[in-house]
């Protein structure tokens, strides 16, 4: 072999090296699937609102509902499946629409009503594509469906469990800002513990305040230091990112205590049990989540791209999930049998209509 020749295959090579490189380092977005290019009008995206899809919340629900897609039609991450843009702020959001648009996904999902205005003007701008908006409604587009959820009903268990529990009689509840989504949570909590301290003849302190975002953990611990100090032993919190304060506190307080004493969270949105993992006073591993309220956004997620799959795209709907078909829930975490039941009974009044839950406070 002459050395010209030699010298053209160690380029194409340092070429070829470089391009695998390349290729390896862009798996945020696309990567290799085995997806037949006949799977396209089945292709679906997901936009992320600020974090990733471990994010503890509707990120990560979101990314679960697309996996099992996947997994049932046969689907792999990648190109002409499933897949999600990352955003890192707000200003990702449209250029992550416009590259999913042009990536050939045929049905893009934002989380999160931060995507609201982006979703809307993607929809305008790419028309044969279907769009949905999880957490908020976008009226008038027939190619956009808009995903909301019954989360006071949840919630409204999650009261019924913390009265049924709390050995202080006072409860905390945190929120990130007042809105029409937190008050499903606030409201639907405040009931809960309402009409179950009434049914048990308890009187029940509950103590309420708001972080003023979705993203100050540390005002969050310190609200949750002063429910605590006021004898509060349970706490939920709807405060998104800012709730990792929530969780701090009390890891802090029950690390000084024995097993037996600790003080609870309520966690939102996913099972939120591996957060309160620690080790008591004496060494002894536990856990202080009672339970998670949730959002079922990888079952709205899932049925959409279903309902896309078969054709049948409820472009221009208001879809709502609730405790029918598991939309919203709780999960049984570490609740007592007769909490446990007591939130199965408030269930079942629920979704025979026999129990109406407020969707703002003081309403």
């Amino acid at each position: 072999m002459n050395t010209k020749i030699k010298k053209i295959l160690s380029i194409g090579a340092i070429a070829l090296s470089v391009g695998i490189m390349l290729t390896a380092c862009s798996g945020k977005k696309q990567g290799g699937s085995g997806n037949s290019s006949s799977n396209a009008k089945h292709s679906v995206a997901l936009i992320t609102a600020g974090s990733g899809i471990n994010d503890h919340s509707f990120n990560q629900s979101a990314w679960t509902g697309f996996k099992a897609y996947g997994k049932q039609h046969d689907l792999n991450q990648g190109r002409n499946g499933y897949q999600y843009f990352q955003s890192s702020s707000a200003a990702d959001f449209q250029p992550n629409l416009d590259e999913a648009a042009k990536a050939g996904y045929q049905t893009i999902f934002g989380v999160g009503y931060s995507l609201k205005d982006a979703v809307s003007a993607a929809a305008k701008k790419y028309p044969k594509k279907n769009f949905a908006i999880i957490d908020d409604k976008i009226d008038g587009q027939k190619n956009v469906v808009s995903a909301n959820f019954k989360s006071e009903q949840a919630a409204y268990l999650a009261g019924v469990v913390a009265t049924k529990e709390t050995k202080t009689n006072t409860v905390g509840f945190i929120g990130g800002t007042h809105g029409d989504i937190i008050d499903l949570f606030d409201a639907g909590f405040t009931k809960g513990v309402k009409d179950e301290s009434k049914k048990l003849h308890k009187k029940v302190t509950i103590l309420n305040q708001y972080v003023g975002n979705f993203t100050s953990a540390d005002k969050a611990k310190s609200i949750a230091q002063s429910m605590y100090t006021k004898k509060a032993d349970i706490i939920f919190h709807a405060a998104g990112g800012a709730g990792d304060g929530l969780f701090q506190e009390a890891k802090s307080i029950n690390q000084t205590r024995p097993a037996n004493k600790k003080v609870w969270v309520i966690g939102v949105d996913v099972d939120q049990s591996n957060l309160g993992n620690y080790s008591a006073k004496g060494g002894q591993k536990s856990n202080f989540v009672l339970t998670s309220v949730i959002t079922g956004v990888n079952v709205a997620t899932q049925d959409i791209a279903n309902r896309a799959y078969k054709g049948k795209f409820p472009g221009g709907e208001h879809l709502v999930y609730g405790l029918r078909g598991n939309g919203v829930s709780i999960k049984h975490g570490q609740i007592t049998p007769a909490a446990w039941k007591d939130a199965q009974t408030a269930r079942d009044q629920i979704l025979s209509n026999r129990i109406k839950i407020p969707t703002h406070p003081n309403k």
